[in-house]
């Protein structure tokens, strides 16, 4: 069974406690559920993961570049938090391991401050889906198998 990595960044382990009015009462761990179930549905195995630290997620970009190149991943589905705005090192690390990713957000970032309204991983993701809330992981998973049967 292929894989999927959901990958969650800074701040998203505070889900359902930080900013409800912003990112909804849910919790990590019932996005995790919801993506597990997607998962299920679709035929795929889901790992989830999450990390405050921007080297931990650039790790597990590579990781997953070599896993998609063995044909054993599908891609990414990644919710990259702040680092969205600010880590040119994402981007490239993304690019380089030639990773096909799902740029995903809770709410709808260009809705919001203007310094978040410019993305380093959008240049660099296959496809985006923002402010769904915690659907739009479901919605994400579902894309990526869809762009894999594509190709």
């Amino acid at each position: 069974m292929k894989k999927v990595l959901v990958l969650n960044g800074p701040n998203l382990n505070l889900l359902g406690q930080r900013e409800p009015a912003q990112y909804g009462t849910d919790t990590l761990a019932t996005v995790e559920t919801l993506c597990k179930e997607a998962g299920e549905r679709l035929g795929v195995e889901v790992e989830c993961r999450q990390s405050n630290h921007e080297g931990v997620l650039i790790d597990w970009i590579h990781e997953a570049g070599r896993e998609m190149a063995a044909g054993n991943m599908l891609g990414v589905v990644m919710n990259p938090g702040a680092f969205t705005h600010t880590s040119i090192a994402l981007h490239d690390a993304i690019k380089g391991a030639s990773v096909t990713l799902i740029e995903l957000h809770i709410s709808n970032v260009h809705a919001r401050e203007s310094f978040r309204h410019h993305s380093y991983i959008s240049p660099v993701a296959r496809g985006i889906i923002v402010g769904l809330g915690v659907k739009g992981y479901a919605l994400a998973i579902d894309a990526l198998v869809q762009v894999s049967q594509a190709t």
